[in-house]
């Protein structure tokens, strides 16, 4: 097929040999099937801004770190500059989760970096060779639901234990290659200690899941696995290879405000002591 414009650049490098078909047009990118050398992987093209249809950006973004004070002033004044360092940090996003997720033994593409706002990644495939369907796309036995869920809930585990909330989790951002699950479409991940909606998303993530597989399993539409995952998150107790139960309770006990005030002031007040104590012996 024709080379896409936005591809010309890895062509010319060197980085891509040739561009064999156009695999989907997404709401943030189109993917295209490339060879590089004697591989077979995926191009991913993101679309700018403007064309860009993802919703509620800043929602995700929130808490992000840039390093460069002179960037992160440009990306708050919304300056033209500011605007393009947005669009890099969008693309980098995914590929930095990409790399993390793959060491934490997440299931997900293996990335080759991110040039000129093209990502090239491991072009996931199924037994025979073909392109992985897309698990909305697929039927499946109660059982094969039952240990699909269970990996996905280990690999939301595992994400979270990295610091990472994929934020957009569906069947439709999960491949399902002869070994299982493969979760895909990282760029806006969301930082789990950072961001105001992290809890929200997470939750999320987790019941757009269970809602899916149990279609094939109804006994999952019990479960609370995203209340549990983030309780144990919350308590410093969430570890990688942490055995979920899918069960949560409730709790209904209101803070006493009284109690907590007076312990407050008592704190204030013993600190007051402290110091004055130290201005005296100096």
């Amino acid at each position: 097929m024709k080379t896409p414009k936005r591809l010309m650049p890895l062509v010319e490098d060197g980085l891509v040999d040739e561009v064999l078909s156009r695999l989907m047009s997404g709401k943030e990118a189109d993917v295209y099937v490339v060879r590089c050398g004697s591989e077979i992987r995926c191009a991913k093209v993101y679309k700018e801004a403007a064309q860009r249809s993802f919703k509620k950006a800043a929602q995700y973004t929130e808490g992000r770190k840039v390093r460069n004070s002179r960037r992160a002033r440009a990306m708050e004044k919304g300056s033209r500059f500011g605007r393009k360092e947005q669009e890099k940090t969008w693309q980098n996003a995914e590929v930095d989760a990409l790399y993390l997720l793959a060491d934490a033994n997440v299931r997900v593409p293996e990335p080759y970096g991110c040039f000129d706002g093209v990502l090239l990644m491991e072009l996931v495939t199924d037994a025979k060779g073909d392109v992985a369907p897309r698990l909305g796309d697929v039927e499946m036995t109660q059982e094969e639901a039952i240990i699909n869920h269970a990996i996905i809930m280990q690999d939301v585990v595992r994400m979270l234990c990295t610091g990472i909330i994929h934020g957009d989790l569906s069947e439709f951002n999960v491949l399902l290659d002869e070994y299982g699950p493969v979760i895909i479409d990282l760029p806006q991940a969301v930082n789990a200690s950072a961001n105001n909606n992290a809890q929200a998303m997470l939750e999320r993530d987790v019941d757009n899941m269970t809602r899916y597989f149990a279609q094939f399993d109804p006994f999952l539409l019990d479960s609370q696995f995203g209340k549990e995952i983030w309780k144990l998150y919350e308590e410093g107790k969430l570890q990688p290879d942490t055995i979920l139960s899918g069960e949560f309770e409730e709790t209904n006990e209101k803070a006493n405000v009284g109690e907590v005030m007076v312990e407050i002031k008592a704190a204030y007040e013993e600190e007051q002591r402290r110091l004055e104590r130290l201005r005296e012996n100096n």
